[in-house]
């Protein structure tokens, strides 16, 4: 006893260390598809997001709040390394192995061992294993085998003990993932493949809370699918007969799969479903008729009966008789099966234990031959599998190579692309363009081939994109917000406004919806309805970058520096190389006189973007003040040179120009500033101080009378005064000097000009 208790326990790192060594490709994966919905959001990451995770459906992708739970720990733990999230994968599916191992043992069949092996290193769990959203599925499959164990127990012993733990560990199975519902249905199999036949008191009655509790389960899944996370539309318009075709193909699809792992793909083709077509009555014929044939050979033999009615209960919820989300793109997947492979592994590995055991030398010898001949290729194959899970890029594009219709992977992969380190905006539209030809009513892709358009500055063909996505989902709230972003970098402030209040309308909790009206809102002069959006978009998501940066133009505004000098910190805590946020720091710094630390930032906006003419401004400007003015003007002339349809920009220039005494440049760029805007108001005033310093005061005059049309600021009808006063026109000076003075009643120049005026009158 001693012995084999022992020989047990050792195989809990032996399978630990195969799994670890198998799935060594991964272990520095990155976030793939949804594990960025997965992984604990920032609103969720503080102490009070566990009562969230539990008691607020909709905080979370999904309502597994076990799962959830233990992202917020891992979270904790270890911030967002992958390390930690692979090997907790890694390790939860090799103690699945283990509890397996176990309950084979405790039922008394052969090939326990090789079927827990089998089970660890089998190609198709590489998805599951892989893939950190997947946590559900392993972490559940701990609980759902545990369950198993303290129930087997119970069955043996009738303690109450044994019976409450086995319900409190399919409570945790159901809540890390409510697939695992069907295990009452399992254990019902085994108790009859064990003793022939059923009992309602011994075997069914025990199993009615579980069965309760299980379709509860499912019930309350099938509603957040349908509910929440759109699992509705016409990819799910399936008649009772399309879904008999569906649920017949998949189950030998599965069955397929689990005995000849290859060719699998991330997401597989999916089937054209047409009840008309009589070939495909074939698959569910098939299905029907194995059963038939397994019953008709159940007093020879319950096993093989057992392990297709294990496989069907087991996969029952995924055949297609309920909408699932991922139907939309494929109607199988390889982490369907995580649980329902357990069947068919089993009986074959009992099949050939059993014929290697009328050979053997020795008890263990053919066990550990076959672990060997047939573990050794199915880890190498999941091996190169896993590598295909690395990385986002290298996933899609391995799905693409075997599904080159795969719509969904040519949006996924173009995001990738227009957001991702390895940007490339042209790639992206190709893939969008790619996407949408196979599939014309892919809203996702329409509303990312918008995104991609503005960034290319194709600013009308972005907003058609958006609304065809809008048309195709008017409930769409990132297609608003992004027709929103579209609409104000075109101008059409008042039409962005609307888009973005249906956005937050549509989805409350949309931060970067809310940052961007606060945006809009902050170009209309509502400043305190900005300031709210930039606020609330903070609480939604603390660590939201772009929102803090928001906030501090808001306090900018108010004339708050120092409390605005601190949220641009925050939002460069944030996210270091968020260059417009370096500008931003720069201008709260210089408003605080702070000349030095402003050129700093401007410098590290400069790095991170060398043609950014905003942040040359602001360094020129700073240079200026603390008293670089051949410095400044290199500046000033970058800017100007980075936007030559500037009007602003080739004033600043000037301005620097003349005052480094370059008069007759500076008169060459004010006149290139009123080429291109010829009410440019300040241009006017500064040709306006060069001709009136170079005695030409008719043209002064006419210069500053241009400019007043701009702009009736103190300082320009001042100017305008005494090139009239120079010109004769006393009466006229007199009229200005005053008006200066009822706009500046502190300008002391316009009050001694006015006097010598009137004295000389």
């Amino acid at each position: 006893m001693f012995t084999h208790r022992w020989r047990r326990w050792a195989s809990l790192p032996a399978l630990s260390a195969i799994t670890l060594v198998t799935y060594r490709p991964v272990w520095f994966g990155g976030v793939l598809w949804d594990d960025a919905g997965h992984l604990t959001k920032s609103a969720l990451q503080p102490a009070s997001g566990l009562w969230r995770i539990w008691f607020d459906i909709g905080a979370t992708q999904q309502y597994y709040p076990i799962v959830h739970s233990a992202f917020w720990l891992m979270h904790h733990a270890w911030g967002d390394a992958t390390l930690g999230y692979h090997l907790a994968n890694i390790l939860l599916h090799a103690l699945s192995a283990f509890l397996l191992l176990n309950i084979l043992e405790r039922l008394r069949i052969p090939g326990a061992l090789l079927a827990a092996c089998v089970f660890a290193v089998h190609p198709v769990q590489v998805e599951s294993v892989a893939w950190m959203s997947e946590l559900k599925n392993v972490l559940s499959g701990v609980f759902y085998f545990g369950a198993v164990l303290a129930y087997l127990r119970f069955d043996r012993s009738r303690e109450r003990i044994a019976y409450a733990a086995a319900l409190g560990l399919f409570v945790l199975a159901l809540l890390s993932k409510s697939v695992t519902a069907t295990l009452p249905a399992a254990l019902l199999v085994v108790f009859w493949w064990q003793r022939g036949r059923l009992d309602w008191r011994r075997d069914v009655q025990p199993l009615l809370p579980f069965a309760a509790l299980g379709v509860a389960a499912g019930l309350t899944t099938a509603w957040i699918e349908l509910t929440m996370i759109g699992a509705s539309g016409a990819e799910f318009a399936l008649t009772p007969i399309d879904r008999v075709l569906v649920a017949g193909r998949a189950f030998w699809f599965y069955c397929g799969k689990a005995l000849w792992p290859s060719n699998l793909i991330f997401i597989y083709p999916r089937w054209q479903i047409d009840a008309a077509v009589l070939w495909q009555y074939l698959y569910p014929i098939a299905a029907a008729g194995l059963v038939a044939s397994l019953w008709l050979l159940r007093r020879r033999t319950r096993a093989p009966l057992a392990a297709v009615l294990f496989t069907g209960a087991t996969l029952f919820p995924a055949l297609g008789f309920f909408n699932a989300y991922p139907f939309r793109y494929a109607f199988v997947a390889d982490h369907f099966q995580y649980l329902a492979i357990v069947g068919l592994i089993t009986l074959g590995s009992a099949a050939l234990t059993t014929l290697a055991g009328r050979w053997r030398v020795t008890a263990q010898a053919p066990q550990a031959a076959l672990i060997a001949v047939i573990c050794t290729p199915l880890a190498l194959h999941a091996w190169h599998q896993s590598k295909q899970y690395a990385d986002a890029e290298t996933l899609y594009r391995a799905t693409l190579d075997k599904n080159p219709a795969c719509w969904l992977a040519y949006n996924n992969l173009g995001g990738l692309k227009l957001h991702g380190p390895s940007r490339n905006v042209t790639e992206a539209v190709s893939l969008f363009q790619a996407s949408i030809a196979v599939n014309p009513n892919n809203t996702e892709a329409h509303d990312n081939l918008g995104s991609a358009w503005k960034l290319m500055g194709r600013l009308d063909d972005a907003v058609a994109e958006h609304r065809e996505a809008l048309r195709l989902d008017p409930a769409r709230a990132q297609a608003h917000n992004n027709l929103g972003v579209a609409l104000a970098a075109l101008g059409r402030d008042d039409e962005a406004v609307v888009e973005f209040r249906e956005a937050v309308r549509l989805n409350p909790d949309l931060a970067e919806a809310h940052n961007n009206l606060g945006n809009a809102l902050d170009g209309e002069g509502e400043l305190d309805a900005g300031m709210n959006e930039h606020e609330t978009a903070i609480q939604i998501d603390p660590e939201y970058a772009e929102a803090y940066d928001g906030y501090g133009l808001d306090l900018q505004e108010r004339g708050r520096f120092s409390e605005a000098m601190t949220q641009h910190q925050t939002a460069l805590r944030l996210e270091p190389d968020n260059a417009r946020a370096h500008v931003n720091l720069g201008n709260a710094l210089r408003s605080l006189n702070r000349s030095d630390e402003a050129i700093a930032e401007y410098g590290e906006a400069l790095r991170l973007d060398a043609n950014d003419p905003a942040a040359h401004d602001g360094i020129a400007l700073a240079l200026d003040a603390a008293g670089r003015p051949a410095e400044a003007l290199r500046h000033y002339a970058a800017a100007a040179a980075l936007t030559p349809g500037s009007a602003a920009r080739q004033d600043n220039l000037a301005e620097a120009l003349r005052r480094s005494g370059a008069r007759d440049d500076a008169i060459a760029h004010l006149r290139a500033a009123l080429r291109l805007d010829a009410n440019y108001g300040p241009a006017h005033y500064h040709l306006g101080n060069l001709w009136l310093a170079a005695n030409r005061l008719s043209d002064a005059a006419a210069e500053f009378q241009a400019a007043l049309a701009y702009d009736q600021a103190p300082e320009v009808h001042n100017n305008l005064g005494v090139a009239l006063i120079r010109l004769g026109r006393r009466d006229e000076a007199i009229r200005e000097f005053r008006e200066a003075i009822k706009l500046d009643p502190s300008d002391p120049g316009a009050r001694d000009n006015l006097s010598r005026a009137l004295s000389d009158r």
